[in-house]
């Protein structure tokens, strides 16, 4: 490289400290091209810039810190994306990268002092190179858009016009792909953020309950995926309160997105901190319903909250509802029925109106608690008759409770997710929280033994 200088400062292996600039081979990387196959956009440019100056070979190169990546290599027989690269000291492409953002361009490369003893020169057969830089928004120089003629040449005005407004479209197109790797990037972010977010609405195991089998599941709606955005309001919890007594609420925020998130996780811990303070369920929703209304709570919740503790015989409790279907209860021997008197929807009215229901389940009865994406659950659109035939109601759900007679917990969950799945064809219409619980069937006694 004799001949060579570099205003910007050389690294330790003499070529030009541009190179390694963090804020310039980030930029390169955003464009998320390097290492990727061939593509026709940009094939196309480089075959236009390659015939319009009737030169033999045209290049899209991306230049990072260590090698130059050929996008595209007109006139060079290389289709593997690791064939098509070779270290930065062996490219021109340096030359415009220190240039900062004007063009590099060469009549007689074994001539020219820059280039003479360039380790490129000999080996690639380079007569002629004229280069324009690929730049991006902020201006910093991702690589070059070059012509390489094997004869020494002039390079005429209007070839170098045709080569600068090619480069302006290649360049545009690689900010479109940095856009739109960064527009990935940052929704991955958002949704990894948003699941993570919803993962904390929901107790990563359930409380152990002496005498009491728990199990639950939450299906989030199919319009959502691992890759979305939006949280579901739907959310569950099962606690102690105090001494030996105990409490599970599930509930349903309206709507989706951060501030339902918000409204979820605010209700949980709310409840969590007045429930020992309290064991009437009535009461407890009062309280969340002007802790929503103190603070302007921009959504409103449906819930269920029990209030519960364990007995020699099952369990006994008190259940009210807020806006929110009835529980349904299983006994031991498959009969099913609804539980409790309707509520008011939280976070609406300043003076709500919530009913306390006792129950009591003996051995072998289950208790289940869901979101209405249990009863109005309806086949994809387009694939089933759009009729009130095809919508799962809360009929269809305590058949399919009464199914489940003689099952755990685990597997009443199991089995009314799976009937769901068979309805809807895994396609959820909205978020669906289940939550059972099941007291522990009696086991006769042994048997004294025998002397």
């Amino acid at each position: 490289m004799a001949g060579a200088e570099f205003a910007g400062g050389v690294r330790q292996d003499g070529l030009p400290a541009a190179l390694s600039d963090p804020a310039r081979v980030a930029a390169v990387r955003a464009t998320g091209l390097l290492d990727t196959e061939g593509e026709e956009v940009f094939d196309d440019l480089a075959s236009l810039a390659a015939r319009i100056t009737g030169t033999g070979r045209a290049f899209v190169t991306l230049v990072d810190a260590d090698r130059s990546f050929w996008k595209s290599c007109v006139g060079v027989d290389l289709t593997e994306a690791r064939d098509r690269q070779s270290p930065v000291e062996q490219s021109y492409c340096y030359f415009l990268v220190e240039a900062g953002g004007g063009p590099f361009v060469v009549d007689d490369a074994a001539a020219d002092a820059r280039t003479a003893t360039h380790p490129a020169t000999g080996p690639m057969n380079i007569g002629a190179w004229a280069g324009y830089p690929l730049l991006d928004a902020e201006g910093q120089v991702l690589g070059s858009f070059c012509v390489i003629d094997d004869s020494p040449r002039s390079w005429s005005p209007s070839d170098l016009t045709t080569l600068a407004t090619l480069a302006r479209s290649v360049s545009a197109e690689v900010r479109m792909r940095q856009m739109l790797t960064a527009s990935e990037t940052a929704h991955r972010k958002s949704a990894d953020l948003a699941h993570t977010l919803q993962a904390g609405l929901l107790p990563a195991a359930l409380r152990t309950v002496p005498g009491i089998e728990a199990a639950a599941s939450y299906m989030a709606a199919s319009n959502r995926t691992r890759t979305d955005i939006e949280v579901g309001g739907d959310f569950y919890d099962l606690f102690r309160t105090h001494g030996d007594n105990y409490a599970a609420v599930l509930g349903d925020v309206c709507g989706k997105g951060v501030q339902a998130a918000q409204i979820s996780s605010m209700a949980r811990y709310t409840i969590r901190a007045d429930a020992s303070d309290t064991g009437s369920p009535a009461e407890l929703l009062a309280r969340l319903n002007t802790a929503m209304l103190d603070q302007d709570a921009p959504r409103f919740l449906t819930a269920v909250y029990i209030a519960f503790a364990p007995t020699i015989a099952g369990a006994g409790g008190t259940l009210a509802l807020a806006g929110h279907p009835p529980a349904l209860v299983r006994r031991a021997e498959g009969h099913v029925r609804p539980l409790g008197a309707p509520g008011t929807l939280l976070g609406v009215l300043p003076k709500p109106d919530f009913t306390d229901t006792p129950f009591t389940l003996g051995p072998g009865d289950l208790l289940l608690l869901y979101t209405d994406g249990a009863t109005e659950a309806r086949p994809r659109p387009g694939t089933a008759p759009e009729d009130a035939g095809s919508v799962f109601g809360e009929t269809d759900l305590a058949q399919a409770l009464a199914d489940t007679h003689g099952m755990d917990a685990t597997a009443t969950i199991d089995h009314l997710t799976s009937v769901l799945h068979a309805h809807h064809h895994g396609w959820a219409s909205d978020d669906t929280a289940l939550l059972a619980l099941r007291a522990t069937p009696a086991h006769p006694r042994k048997p004294p033994a025998q002397r």
